[in-house]
């Protein structure tokens, strides 16, 4: 029998290619859809790894808690060669877990929840593998991420509303358009002005609308050899229905060329009717193509922590 020793730790920046390689991996591993490569991420909170006999990084684990009350899981990958695994109770033997995702979700729901008991730890499951694992791990689905796309021919032109001026983003605009999305998106799905920043800076289009009142809008697009993504597009809860959206929209769409805009797509929430409303009537249809969205409950983070709180007191803490 052959002995192997096994450590959970925090990832440091030596890591990077022996993480770099477990990504690449793509039957095993998962990936947050993310304005920061999962490398960028190492130094975080919550970046953890397992490594066998002092050398081999076997299994990788990100949830940094961005933003605030929010712990996405940002990256998961382990070894196809580390088969060791083992069942959980009441579930069928197609929802082994890893013996990697045992160890590393431990160390992690651990961290977050003793940093903030108030935190939601959270993912977006692309791969079915993967949504297997978070369901037996008492994950419950959330909602679904649903991707939706419109051509040239299904395009639809809509005036800027009287008293409301579009202009390209600044910079200097950035914190009154995280202020924007925060009142348009909720704690949940905001952005920070980090990932503002990037999402500015990786942009083919980025703009805002405004009235007298300031900066009540934005749009911000990227490109592809595939076409342009609308990928972040909101609107003050006090300035919706007066169009600003669909505004902000056309106003990309006549400033890209035709190359970009060979095919536009866009994301949106499967429970988000104001959304989707809009989506279709730019002339926006659904590719079928959907995404669902795992958190782990309430009332399992208040177990857990109750769990965390006799551990403490048992060991004279």
């Amino acid at each position: 029998m052959i002995n192997v020793s096994v450590q959970i730790r925090r990832a440091v920046l030596e890591d990077q290619l022996q993480i770099a390689n477990l990504i690449h991996n793509e039957v095993t591993s998962h990936r947050h859809l993310d304005w920061r490569i999962p490398l960028e991420w190492i130094g975080s909170p919550n970046y953890w790894v397992m490594e066998e006999d002092g050398r081999h990084i076997t299994g990788v684990l990100a949830c940094p808690e961005d933003p605030p009350q929010v712990a996405w899981i940002r990256l998961f990958a382990y070894s196809p060669h580390t088969i060791h695994s083992f069942d959980v109770p009441g579930q069928s033997q197609a929802r082994k877990q890893p013996e990697a995702w045992s160890a590393l979700w431990e160390a992690a729901r651990g961290e977050v929840l003793r940093a903030n008991p108030q935190a939601r730890i959270a993912a977006i499951a692309v791969k079915q593998w993967f949504q297997d694992i978070l369901f037996s791990s008492g994950f419950e689905l959330k909602q679904s991420i649903i991707l939706l796309q419109m051509t040239k021919e299904t395009m639809s032109s809509f005036p800027t509303p009287q008293g409301i001026h579009i202009r390209p983003m600044r910079e200097v605009d950035l914190p009154a358009v995280v202020n924007v999305d925060l009142d348009a998106f909720g704690w949940f799905w905001h952005n920070t002005l980090d990932g503002l920043s990037r999402a500015f800076s990786q942009s083919v289009s980025a703009t805002v609308a405004e009235d007298d009142s300031g900066v009540i809008g934005y749009q911000l697009t990227t490109g592809s050899s595939f076409g342009a993504h609308l990928a972040r597009l909101g609107v003050k809860a006090e300035a919706q229905g007066r169009g600003v959206g669909a505004a902000l929209v056309s106003g990309m769409i006549q400033a890209l060329d035709s190359h970009q805009l060979s095919r536009l797509t866009v994301n949106t929430q499967s429970d988000n009717a104001a959304s989707l409303s809009l989506y279709k009537k730019l002339g926006f249809v659904r590719t079928g193509e959907q995404f669902p969205v795992f958190v782990y409950p309430a009332n399992k983070i208040a177990e857990a922590t109750r769990h965390e709180s006799v551990n403490l007191k048992s060991n004279g803490g």
